[in-house]
């Protein structure tokens, strides 16, 4: 057989077993090792079976060459005796010179070799030979007798042969229900291991179907030890994997829902101005200067609040742009903009060297909603006071931000990171409620921690922790 061929056998089997379930190959996996063990010790029973008989046929002969010898001193060449042709005969024996020329004119009924010649001789040790006698098997024993001569010894191997064959007949018989049991077994414990994986998948299928992450993988109670096997544990992992997903896709459907909510209004106000400007000719200059800043207005509301949506869709920083960004540098520039946008608030900024690694861009962008939102809510003249701190055995640099302004009250405080979540104080404030919760989003990219709490004294305390 060609190389090409062997390869393209091989090829063949390797498909075959790709196309099999991983519960037939488990089970046929099994079954073969089971098999092999099966195999390899009833062949090692064999042998040994075989050699205990032959071992007790080989002592019957020495112990009848004894006996030849005792009962025949000195005889010379020639038959001692000859009916070993029966099974319930005592051995027959002959002794062989070792020249030729002294042999008997009538011949023996044991054969000789040039082995028994040697023997004879005293060049060569005592051996056993398996021959047929009268149409039946034997055993000889070829052994020294005196000088120049050897005895042969001969017994029928009839009760040893059928031994040998009705040991292997049962040995194969047990082989083969060990292999029988082996494939049950196998197909049992495939089975029973690959369970959980079967309802993984069962589940898996399902989610697929019905785009439902909501189901999992019923899991059995742990055992006495309290430890889980691999399967189980990769069940657990599946379930997690799906309680992920689920809070994924039911924050990805909120997302929509509350996009598609707060974009309504604008978008009706942007279609209301748009046929309103379409119609100019029916408008005063006054009523078409308002409508066109109104316009504009709402576009920019509308273009923020869509880039807002896009960064809140980023879940990751591009890891190609980040850098070793000077922290201290951009909180100053971030307030030097903020005191621009909004002239009538004074910020009060105290700031120390702190390098973070990052994307300069978007943690610019970061303490621009802090700085907005401090802005928003603090009253005219009233300060916000930034503070970026290095504290000695810190982890890292610690930015805070605090306003005069009304605060948060305690009900609010959990949702203040949520999308589109607007305290009651500031729905009449402009703004798309998403700017805290992507400041805390680009800090969690960052590897850093915003919080919200109450300031001392009133107001709000947004901290930032690297």
């Amino acid at each position: 057989m060609s190389g090409s061929e062997r390869r393209g056998r091989r090829r063949l089997g390797a498909a075959w077993r790709r196309r099999r379930p991983l519960r037939t190959r488990l089970a046929l996996a099994a079954t073969a090792a089971v098999a092999l063990v099966a195999l390899g010790v009833c062949a090692a029973a064999f042998l040994v079976v075989r050699s205990a008989l032959y071992r007790q046929l080989d002592l019957s002969l020495v112990q009848s060459a004894r006996l030849a010898a005792q009962r025949n001193p000195g005889a010379g060449p020639g038959t001692l005796a000859g009916e070993c042709r029966f099974l319930a005969a005592p051995a027959c024996a002959e002794v062989v010179a070792a020249d030729p020329a002294k042999d008997p004119g009538t011949p023996g009924l044991l054969p000789v070799a040039p082995a028994a010649r040697e023997v004879a001789a005293g060049t060569r040790a005592p051996y056993h030979t398996d021959f047929t006698l009268a149409g039946h098997p034997a055993r000889m024993l070829t052994t020294d007798y005196a000088k120049g001569r050897a005895l042969q010894v001969a017994l029928r191997a009839d009760t040893v042969e059928d031994g040998i064959e009705e040991a292997a007949w049962w040995l194969v018989l047990t082989a083969a229900a060990g292999v029988l049991l082996a494939a049950v077994l196998g197909y049992w414990v495939s089975r029973t291991g690959l369970a959980p994986v079967t309802r993984l998948t069962a589940t898996a299928e399902r989610i697929a179907a019905t785009r439902d992450p909501r189901h999992r993988i019923e899991l059995p109670p742990p055992g006495p030890s309290g430890r889980e096997d691999e399967i189980t544990r990769l069940a657990g992992s599946f379930n997690t994997m799906l309680g992920e997903l689920e809070q994924s896709v039911t924050a990805q459907r909120r997302l929509v829902a509350d996009a598609s909510h707060e974009l309504r209004t604008p978008l009706t106000a942007l279609r209301t101005n748009a046929e309103l400007l379409a119609r100019a000719e029916r408008l005063t200059p006054e009523q078409r200067e308002r409508a066109s800043a109104a316009l504009g207005r709402q576009l920019r509301e509308v273009t923020g609040l869509v880039n807002d949506l896009i960064e809140l869709a980023r879940d990751e920083e591009p890891q190609p742009l980040v850098e070793q960004v000077r922290l201290d540098r951009l909180v100053e520039h971030g307030a030097e903009a903020a005191r621009a946008h909004w002239p009538g608030i004074p910020f009060h900024v105290r700031v120390d060297r702190a390098v973070v690694p990052g994307v300069p861009a978007r943690l610019s962008r970061l303490i621009g909603n802090l700085l907005d939102n401090a802005a928003k809510f603090s009253g005219a003249g009233l300060p916000v006071e930034v503070e970026l701190v290095v504290r000695p055995g810190a982890a890292g640099p610690e930015l805070t931000v605090r306003d005069h302004g009304p605060g948060i009250s305690a009900e609010d405080l959990p949702y203040v990171f949520d999308r589109f979540y607007r305290a009651g104080a500031a729905r009449a404030l402009p703004g798309s409620g998403l700017g805290l919760a992507m400041a805390r989003q680009i800090a969690r990219a960052h590897g850093a921690e915003l919080m919200a709490e109450a300031a001392p004294g009133g107001g709000a305390l947004f901290r930032l922790t690297f």
